[in-house]
């Protein structure tokens, strides 16, 4: 199969970069592991972060909220770059039918989160990402000459190395030629060539037990491109969302946005006194980082798998106009929050690290392209902002799908790219040495590689890791490609990465926190 664009996810950054890219008439293909409308997009309830009021508001104030939040790690050129383009971007969102709440005079209904020193952020109720993930698939669907695979799974990304060359990390113009992509239907792996290669595959969350991420969240492009000697960068930046709703069993976690305490949720124990003055004069608006390591040493202090989210003194009718689907939620489990706390508890969000690209979305590897939450682009630095991970992912997808565009007439498909070779393989006649692995990563990856790490619980998960690493890809080596083999293999890459990246990094700093590199400005936890 021959298309001028792969892409290989179909969240915001991936169906956005489709939608512009497909002005040009270009033919377009989209890789879907699930459906077309399953994506950490569908999830994100808090919304996009985009200065909108310039009564109050200004690019200033977001650059240095940004900044501010990310420990100074970020890249200004990068945080410039979003932050400026992101209400012409907003416009584009509109066109294509997403539908942000407003006021009663038509201007849009803001809400602020932690980290925001004003109101910026656009919403569409506590779903924003359901809103704008189906009025992206709407219009996916109308543009013929965008085909979508559903139920299909890249298990490689195609370069020199399949061409019987010698590839590794100092080899010059490593370039991308397309994917070889699991037919879960058939069970072959069939051969998709592309002039240019986007790689949209989302985050890592599935990496850890308690997420708040759909389990499709296996890091499968940025273990691809590691694979194919790209550059992966600040793995160790593993955001945990500081209130997912404590309900244990459910994976992933029900999650609680942010936007409930710029709403005016307090932070409380068990007991119903509040700790976050412990921590940060800006109290349960601090940033993600701070508010998920107090939460953290509260529960380790007092012995509890849970801390409280109170919103009782809020306006019940407010409450539940703002926040329906959390209501209906929680009402569902018993918990009326008008009248009850709501337990919450840190769960793995996002990640700020991954695939390394330049301000065009281009990754190490020639014509392959990296946009949304598996990319690092720099705007994150050590910590995310809240809700500035969607309209980054457009803005890449904009900046990409431009350059790209100028390019692309001046590449071609190769004719030489052998079949997927699966001679002597079988299928894996056991799924407990597949289901039991990938558990197994989960623990690994909670107990030693979580919100507060040591030198020595990341030694112990390196090791752990490792001998997991030799018994899956042995597997691989004489299996044929599952979905389930294919998801292990990339959760073992991207474990190996977090671990290695955050061993390398001996301070704390952003997201990383170690007891053996205390910051003097990070808070004290209970280890």
């Amino acid at each position: 199969m021959r298309y001028d664009y792969l892409i290989i996810g179909s969240g915001i950054a991936g169906m956005s970069f489709a939608l512009k890219a497909a002005r040009t008439g270009a033919s377009i293909a989209i890789i879907c592991k699930t459906d077309l409308e399953e994506a950490n997009t569908y999830f994100a309830q808090g919304g996009v972060a985009s200065v909108t009021n310039l009564l109050v508001d200004n690019f200033d104030k977001h650059i240095h909220d940004t900044m501010v939040a990310g420990d100074w790690l970020s890249d200004p050129d990068a945080v410039r770059q979003v932050i400026t383009n992101a209400p012409r971007q907003i416009e584009e969102l509109l066109s294509w039918g997403v539908d942000f709440d407003r006021k009663s005079d038509g201007s849009f209904d803001l809400h602020r989160e932690g980290g925001h020193s004003e109101f910026r952020i656009l919403h569409h109720a506590d779903n924003t990402g359901a809103e704008i993930q189906t009025s992206l698939v709407k219009a996916i669907r109308r543009t013929p000459n965008i085909h979508v695979f559903d139920h299909h799974c890249a298990v490689e990304i195609i370069t020199q190395h399949h061409l019987g060359k010698v590839v590794t990390r100092r080899t010059p113009d490593i370039t991308c030629y397309g994917a070889y992509v699991l037919d879960e239907a058939t069970g072959n792996v069939e051969t998709f060539l592309a002039k240019v290669t986007v790689m949209a595959t989302g985050g890592v969350g599935a990496v850890y037990t308690t997420t708040t991420n759909p389990l499709v969240a296996t890091g499968d492009g940025i273990a691809m491109v590691y694979r194919a000697k790209g550059t992966v960068k600040d793995m160790e930046f593993i955001q945990f969302h500081p209130t997912a709703l404590y309900h244990p069993g459910d994976r992933p976690s029900f999650l609680i946005t942010e936007a409930m305490r710029g709403y005016g949720a307090i932070l409380k124990n068990i007991d119903g006194t509040e700790f976050m003055h412990k921590y940060d004069k800006r109290l349960s608006l601090a940033p993600r980082d701070i508010v998920a390591r107090a939460i953290d040493s509260e529960m380790k202090l007092h012995g509890t798998d849970h801390v409280m989210l109170d919103v009782t003194h809020k306006d019940p009718e407010e409450t539940r106009h703002h926040f329906p689907n959390i209501y209906e939620k929680c009402l569902s489990l018993g918990i009326d929050i008008t009248k009850e706390m709501i337990p919450v508890a840190p769960a793995a969000h996002y990640l700020c690290g991954g695939i390394s690209v330049d301000l065009n979305g281009e990754s190490s590897i020639r014509h392959l392209y990296a946009i949304g939450e598996c990319s690092c682009t720099g705007l994150h630095g050590g910590n995310r902002l809240a809700s500035n991970s969607l309209i980054e992912a457009v803005v890449y997808a904009d900046s990409a799908a431009r350059h790209a565009a100028s390019v692309i007439n001046g590449i071609d498909w190769r004719d030489d790219v052998p079949d997927w070779n699966a001679e002597g393989t079988s299928s894996p006649e056991e799924m407990v040495l597949i289901t039991q692995s990938e558990k197994e990563v989960s623990q690994i990856m909670g107990y030693y590689v979580g919100i507060v790490r040591s030198d020595l619980r990341l030694k112990r998960a390196w090791n752990r890791l490792d001998i997991l690493y030799q018994e899956t890809e042995d597997l691989f080596r004489r299996s044929k490609p599952t979905r389930q083999l294919c998801e292990l293999r990339n959760i073992i890459n991207v474990a190996y990465l977090v671990t290695r990246q955050a061993m390398d990094r001996k301070e704390s700093r952003g997201l990383h926190f170690t007891v053996d590199y205390p910051h003097p400005d990070n808070i004290t936890t209970a280890g």
